[in-house]
């Protein structure tokens, strides 16, 4: 189906129907999920899905409605629907398109081979992590492994004259294990994904990481309360991605809900934090050469050496700051409105080895589990549960459990003080390991 074509076709359909302007946002996705327990299938889905998100203004005010039917009498129902809305909500002079017909070219978004890798051989890159998993001495149990993948196309088309589209997929593989040490138990996990079938990892490598963090994790010790030092290890260290990214949704700032609101072209934490929005990285997650309103893609410093340097905008609230789109509208499907989400966000990794900021560290905790954790976008304190390896002389001494940490913004920004090398550009989301200074810990 020529979605583009059709995207277009609907912008014309809204104008005679007595829309002043329209935006049409089609998507159509393919997805397959298995998984497997104890070496046998338990579960294997694929479905396709397709549908249409349509936006019509009409003397200043906007409206939506959308259609998992792409067949003619659902749209045009749509289209009407959205249109007979429109005429009772309240108009907002910054209900705006985009005019930018611009495209960000970026590579590696689309592997045809996905879908020509056989189900068995995809089955069995399953079984075989699963397997591997379990053949580590320590690992007892499994709790399952997992295949998914996904194919789609989105077209994007407005009465501006902007239309369209492009083509992504992505693969993945996890495995999920238990460890067992007389009546202790602990849990293990990791996984892959990427946008090519043949750049996923190992099988072995992946068993080997799940086992090794259940296995580290048993005989657990209690450590007193205290202030320490505090590594985040690699695996959690984009908790402190997510406390700034709410922060700098340009939605939150013009709210005042932001603690970051004030902050703009000032120094915000250690000269070691540099924060990157990045929808132009070739093979990224969360890449594409536009967003979800189709304003192109770019790639930003949000925080420059500890200097806070940009907020993330979509079109709307662009035009309520007086300012330009930063190409950060993203939908959670083609049924939703655009909000504002990063692409690919992560955090610029130091020069340091991890084992060297561990030698470095006489008495800390190296976090490897949080839970319930994050910095509150709004005033900046964060609080939540953690789990990891204690430090003693530079070295890792035992593992810990059930401890918390807590602070503020301030202190985590400004209290670290070493950087890893270890950032994985593969997660859409990634920081390297990193340690502060001096945290809160509770623990006996």
């Amino acid at each position: 189906m020529d979605i583009k074509g059709l995207s277009e076709q609907l912008v014309k359909t809204c104008l005679r129907k007595g829309a002043d302007a329209a935006e049409v946002y089609i998507e159509t996705a393919r997805n397959l999920s298995l998984d497997v327990r104890k070496g046998e299938i338990e579960t294997v889905q694929e479905a396709s899905a397709a549908g249409a998100g349509i936006r019509v203004f009409v003397k200043g005010r906007m409206a939506f409605a959308s259609s998992n039917d792409l067949g003619g009498k659902a749209l045009d129902d749509a289209v009407g629907r959205a249109i007979e809305f429109a005429r009772i909500t309240t108009p907002d002079e910054n209900n705006v398109l985009t005019d930018d017909k611009g495209t960000t070219e970026v590579a590696g978004l689309y592997d045809p081979r996905i879908a020509q890798v056989s189900m068995d051989e995809k089955i069995d890159l399953a079984k075989r992590t699963e397997k591997l998993a379990l053949a580590i001495p320590g690992v007892t149990k499994s709790d399952g492994a997992s295949y998914r993948e996904a194919e789609g196309e989105v077209a994007v088309a407005n009465s501006n004259g902007l239309s369209k589209s492009y083509r992504s997929s992505g693969c993945g593989f996890g495995v999920s294990i238990v460890a067992e040490k007389g009546e202790q138990k602990s849990s293990g996990g990791d996984s892959c994904s990427r946008r090519f079938y043949g750049d996923l990892k190992p099988a072995e490598e992946v068993a080997a990481k799940a086992a090794k963090d259940a296995i580290d994790a048993l005989d657990p010790r209690p450590v007193k309360t205290q202030r320490t030092a505090v590594i985040f290890h690699t695996d959690v260290s984009s908790m402190l991605l997510g406390g700034i990214l709410g922060a700098v949704d340009g939605e939150r700032v013009l709210q005042g809900a932001s603690f970051l609101a004030q902050k703009l072209g000032q120094k915000i934490g250690s000269e070691l934090i540099t924060v990157i929005d990045d929808g132009t990285r070739e093979k990224g997650m969360a890449s594409a050469p536009f967003d979800g309103e189709g304003v192109p893609t770019q790639k930003r410093v949000i925080v420059d050496k500890g200097v806070l340097k940009s907020f993330l905008y979509n079109t709307a609230v662009a035009k309520r700051a007086g300012v330009k789109s930063t190409g950060n509208a993203s939908r959670g499907d083609f049924g939703s409105l655009p909000g504002i989400g990063p692409h690919n966000f992560f955090m610029a990794a130091g020069t340091a080895k991890l084992e060297d900021i561990i030698k470095a560290t006489k008495t800390g905790l190296l976090v490897k589990e949080v839970t319930g954790y994050g910095i509150n976008p709004v005033n900046g304190n964060f609080s939540g549960g953690a789990s990891g390896l204690w430090i003693e002389n530079g070295q890792i001494a035992f593992p810990v459990k059930g401890l918390t940490i807590a602070g503020t913004a301030e202190e985590i920004f400004n209290g670290l003080d070493l950087v890893a090398d270890d950032l994985d550009l593969n997660e859409a989301m990634a920081a390297p390991s990193f340690r502060i200074k001096v945290l809160q810990i509770g623990g006996e």
